[in-house]
């Protein structure tokens, strides 16, 4: 039996439909509605777009694709498409009747058979492509780029740039959660006696200095680089791979910066100091393509905790926040759980996951 990273990655992609189906968690109550006449109700419904059914099957089709994908490689083929098919199904039937008690959300039996509809097609494509045998293929690269049991950073990898596309406070600067945290304590903590136990900030947060912005960025710009050598030994592939790493990295930045404030600003995130710390970063990953594996994860061990302590000690700026408003509150809603979960949450994941494997390695020794 084979280990594939799409099991986790199913996993991540499962719980991330999740929070995109029921953003935003507030609001809950019933509102006299029978749980089945969303399933009764005729079809097509009476507003819908084609917007909405391409959204709906695309939403669905990675889920099938992966879950199809882990049960062709770990040995379960025979049952890939029906089981991936049933999960999907279920998984958009249960968040359907959940929406019934939101109020900012419309439960469908369109959006379940158009989910469903997703889930087959992601099935059947990964069905396809294994009796194409490109499967097969991926497996022979991923031996031949990739050291052992290292699904785990492939599968952070993958979601890296995900994360990234949801607007942080500094490009690259993942895992900046501190001051929402304190918010959320504080907010739970109201009217009752626990709330004199919350810390109080003695020294208010601070804007970062120039300096310590071109340190985040290119901090930020370096770690997935190093998770990438981490999982690969040196030559020429891991030179490929990292410099992939910082491509895509800048690319998805400029994508969120169009999608948030429109294709001409584009590239406005890109000022002197993230300037400086991308070339800075750039020749971070210069100096480690040659290190051994293990001398990379140690130096993520490093930089990472460095990269959060900067980027927690500094606040969120007013325009920041209008940002994800217009994030959390307009357009971008059903995208919200997508990215921001990622993007708070991909840092720690890191440091936890290169953690266990280092603990793992020195327990084998």
């Amino acid at each position: 039996m084979h280990k594939t990273s799409a099991w986790p990655l199913a996993l991540v992609y499962a719980a991330l439909v999740v929070f995109a189906s029921l953003f935003p968690f507030s609001g809950w109550r019933a509102q006299g509605i029978e749980p089945t006449v969303f399933l009764l109700a005729p079809l097509p419904p009476p507003y819908w777009t084609g917007f909405d059914v391409g959204t709906n099957v695309a939403g669905y089709a990675p889920l099938g694709f992966l879950l199809a994908l882990a049960l062709l490689r770990t040995g379960r083929g025979r049952w890939a498409v029906p089981l991936a098919l049933l999960a999907g199904a279920l998984l958009s039937l249960v968040l359907e009747f959940l929406q019934i008690y939101l109020p900012q959300r419309v439960p469908s039996n369109l959006d379940w058979l158009l989910n469903a509809c997703g889930a087959l097609g992601g099935a059947l494509l990964a069905l396809w492509l294994e009796r194409m045998g490109a499967i097969a293929r991926w497996a022979r690269f991923r031996q031949r780029w990739f050291l052992p049991d290292t699904r785990g950073a492939l599968v952070l990898l993958a979601l890296w740039p995900w994360a990234l596309l949801f607007p942080a406070a500094e490009p690259f600067g993942l895992g900046q959660v501190l001051e929402r945290l304190e918010g959320a304590l504080a907010e739970v903590l109201e009217g009752t006696p626990f709330l004199a136990w919350l810390p109080l900030r003695e020294v208010p947060l601070l804007p970062l200095s120039p300096w310590a912005e071109m340190w985040c960025v290119a901090l930020g710009l370096w770690v997935p680089c190093l998770l990438a050598c981490s999982a690969t030994t040196a030559g020429w592939r891991r030179a490929a791979l990292t410099w992939a790493a910082v491509l895509a990295g800048v690319g998805v930045s400029a994508l969120s910066a169009a999608l948030s404030f429109g294709p001409s600003h584009a590239w406005d995130w890109l000022s002197p100091p993230v300037g400086a710390g991308l070339f800075l970063g750039g020749t971070l990953v210069l100096l480690v393509l040659a290190l051994p594996p293990r001398a990379c994860g140690v130096l993520l061990l490093v930089a990472l905790p460095v990269q959060l302590a900067l980027l927690n000690q500094a606040p969120a700026s007013a325009y920041f926040a209008q940002t994800l408003q217009d994030w959390e509150q307009g357009r971008f809603i059903r995208f919200y759980g997508l990215g921001q979960w990622l993007g708070w949450l991909w840092p720690y994941a890191t440091l936890v996951y290169v953690l266990l494997r280092a603990s793992r390695r020195s327990s084998a020794s």
